[in-house]
């Protein structure tokens, strides 16, 4: 049997890299491919047998399974391993999903450009070259597709590419949006640790579509593993004739080169990210001129992100229409969401356009961890809003999602339970946003630092009297006056929670109270004296000196010394100790 391990960031993280070198002095030869998705089970072993189907599927594997994982893949029965075998619950994680952008991720070896080969890859690049297809014709086969951009906005791929295919200037540019920066979103980086290949080829069918022969990858520092990468993506395709000069003798040529980010969330924007790629400050431009006109070095340029150009080469390959066959009237194929927080299976889910929320986080996603209640999902990361449990069975595509306050965003979703304050779940969003505003309108610059201060003050018990009125009035003039997308979007997280939590703001700013028990400054302390035993283990933690009692009598809290640390609760072994 041949041993494959899961070595995206996740795995890795996870301890995949310890399971490598366990299984290789064990006997093992030991292949790698990235993050298939279930992020939760790793680190992930699978073994294929000599016909190369996958035999078993192993999860949660550590150092010490590894002499009994190589004594099955050499007699290649697995009867043995019944412990550390998917289930057949995690395995409907993957079952209940349709993959696109994501098929090759956790099945290729993303370091070997003869695995994506094997897996078709760069069929579709050599199918537009050898039957000479022209720009026209592939942009018209996007067209047909239905494909919108997946960074955030939604808009048609195929305008912005013949936008900038129509645009007069001999010298054109594509570049590949990967600063992805939102908050719980993993999407971009999981392809490009796990499927390389798969973005080089999607802008090589861009760029011969727009007419560019220079083409750049903007990807954030902060993403080492899915650099290294893609570092060695580029190489191997040039060596192949890929990438550079005279592709596969056909005359087109293009070049690719990497851009590596500081990790500012505004760069996400396009026009800020082509100032961070000039070599200047990331700060958004006025448009018009959109890139398509005058984008990098006053050329016209395309910019899509990682996920949109992951399906490009599918499409080429299959044809429009089956990409178009899936997802609703105004939302075509799928779409890739990162699903993280208060979720049983959390990790990379792709579905087609026109499920429900319901779907994606109960049916896929297993729904919520600990026996505890759904309360609401963050869809969009700071630029989206917060849908409750009444909108759980709104549909997963464009208009559905912007309906309800919250947008698709590049896909983060994000779940909470009946513990989180959604007053404070808003202040942290604003924190992001008004710490990652580049200063350059006062609407956002000064605008998010006041929503945020006022949200402190709410979640630290000083609300007054016309604070929700004065977010309210605060958001529209934001939204209003904010020259892009970062600022004028600022405000979905703090109006969709009064929208649909209002009265968690009243009981935070009225009763001075947290109903989820959340913030801290807000919560009540005390000890039930028919429980306490007097054994003093909460005093001798209480930092502030804030419990008195005598050694096997009750003991009680002096509320006005208490500084909400909660090391009493921890300390308290017989749950005496309670909080609201």
């Amino acid at each position: 049997m041949r041993v494959v391990v899961g070595e995206g960031s996740c795995g890795i993280a996870a301890g995949a890299l310890a399971v490598h070198r366990a299984l290789e002095e064990n006997g093992c030869e030991v292949g790698i491919t990235g993050c298939i998705g279930m992020c939760y089970l790793e680190p992930i072993v699978d073994l294929y047998g000599d016909d190369g189907a996958l035999a078993a599927r192993l999860v949660k594997v550590g150092e010490a399974d590894a002499p009994r994982i190589a004594q099955a893949a050499k007699s290649g029965d697995v009867t043995g391993l019944g412990d550390l075998l998917i289930t057949g619950e995690d395995r409907s994680f993957l079952e209940k999903q349709t993959r696109i952008a994501l098929r090759n991720c956790g099945i290729i070896d993303p370091e070997s450009i003869e695995s994506y080969r094997s897996a078709g890859g760069y069929e579709a690049i050599s199918k537009i070259l050898r039957e000479g297809m022209t720009g026209e014709d592939v942009i018209g086969e996007i067209r047909t597709s239905g494909l919108a951009g997946r960074g955030g906005a939604g808009f048609p791929t195929w305008f912005k590419w013949n936008a900038a295919r129509n645009s007069k200037g001999g010298e054109k540019f594509l570049v590949c949006n990967a600063d992805e920066g939102d908050p719980g979103a993993f999407m971009d980086r999981a392809v490009i640790e796990s499927d390389p290949h798969s973005l080089i080829e999607g802008m090589l069918i861009a760029a011969y579509a727009i007419g560019a022969e220079k083409a750049f990858v903007y990807v954030r520092a902060e993403y080492p593993l899915a650099i290294v990468r893609l570092e060695k993506a580029i190489a191997q395709a040039e060596k192949a004739n890929l990438l550079g000069a005279d592709i596969l003798g056909s005359g087109f040529s293009c070049s690719l080169r990497i851009k590596a980010g500081a990790g500012a969330f505004v760069c996400g924007e396009e026009t800020a990210l082509i100032e961070s790629l000039e070599g200047n400050r990331g700060m958004p431009r006025l448009k018009p001129p959109f890139p398509a006109e005058k984008g990098f070095d006053g050329k016209p340029s395309n910019i899509n992100n990682v996920e949109t150009f992951a399906n490009v080469a599918w499409i080429i390959r299959n044809g429009g229409a089956a990409f178009a066959a899936m997802g609703t009237e105004t939302s075509k194929g799928t779409k890739v969401f990162a699903l993280t927080g208060k979720i049983r299976r959390g990790g990379l889910v792709e579905i087609p356009m026109g499920l429900t929320l319901r779907d994606v986080i109960f049916d896929i996603g297993g729904g919520i961890r600990d026996g505890k209640k759904f309360k609401a999902v963050q869809m969009g990361g700071p630029s989206g809003g917060c849908i409750p449990e009444s909108l759980l069975d709104t549909l997963i595509d464009y208009k559905a999602l912007g309906a309800t306050g919250a947008i698709m965003g590049s896909g983060g979703m994000v779940v909470m339970d009946e513990s989180t304050c959604m007053v404070n779940m808003a202040r942290f969003f604003l924190d992001f946003t008004a710490k990652e505003s580049c200063g350059k309108c006062v609407h956002c610059r000064i605008g998010t630092k006041r929503l945020h201060e006022t949200l402190v003050r709410i979640t630290e018990g000083k609300g007054r009297e016309g604070d929700v009125e004065l977010l309210e009035e605060l958001c529209r003039g934001i939204k209003d006056g904010a020259l892009c997308g970062l600022g004028q979007t600022a405000p979905n997280p703090v109006l969709t929670t009064i929208r649909y939590f209002r009265d968690e703001y009243d009981a935070h700013i009225r009763a001075k109270r947290c109903p989820a028990g959340e913030c801290a400054a807000l919560r009540t302390y005390s000890i039930d004296s028919g429980k306490c035993v007097g054994c003093t283990a909460c005093a001798k933690k209480c930092p502030a000196g804030a419990i008195a009692g005598d050694l096997k009598k009750p003991h009680v809290i002096d509320e006005s010394k208490c500084v909400k640390c909660g090391e009493c609760v921890k300390a308290c072994r017989f749950g005496a100790v309670s909080v609201k």
